[in-house]
């Protein structure tokens, strides 16, 4: 069976991309799809390449039962465009900046990660890094809800059941 493969893309990959490959990846184990899926996070920007998610984001997902601690911050690739089935931009900067590198043929895989979260009325996942106090938190429960929302699209779409 092929892996449904999906890669969330923010710009420095230490705060809401990390996060959503946490919480998707521990959505998918606790509901059995984990040999469905590979899942993986990138910036646009190469500033933190190599470096453990933001303490921040580790905390606030700690807190709700999630570990990133062994993600490392990475650039996205231009393979990746052909390699992953979905890739989803946390706001509109990062999904401009996919969409001006991403061959004509794939861009059908660019979304705004948010579109998947039908209860919310934004599109864009806030950069937590100068959000104040409760930035992480509230990055969390959007992920969340869009992670949620993204799993039940693939399975309205039989792509997993």
């Amino acid at each position: 069976m092929k892996k449904i493969k999906v890669l969330f893309v923010c710009m420095g990959n230490i705060c809401r991309s990390p996060t959503a490959e946490g919480v998707l990846t521990k959505l998918i184990e606790k509901q059995g799809l984990s040999e469905q899926f590979e899942i993986d996070s990138a910036g646009t920007h190469a500033y933190h390449i190599g470096e453990q998610p933001d303490y921040r984001s580790q905390l606030a997902a700690k807190a709700q039962g999630v570990d990133l601690s062994s993600q490392r911050a990475r650039k996205v690739v231009y393979g990746d465009f052909e390699d992953y089935d979905y890739l989803l931009a946390m706001d509109g900067d990062n999904y401009e900046t996919l969409m001006s590198s991403c061959p004509l043929l794939y861009q059908d895989k660019l979304h705004y990660f948010l579109d998947y979260a039908a209860d919310l009325k934004v599109r864009e996942v806030p950069d937590p890094y100068y959000g104040g106090e409760y930035g992480f938190e509230n990055v969390f429960t959007l992920i969340e809800s869009a992670s949620e929302g993204f799993l039940l699209t693939l399975k309205k779409l039989g792509k997993i059941e």
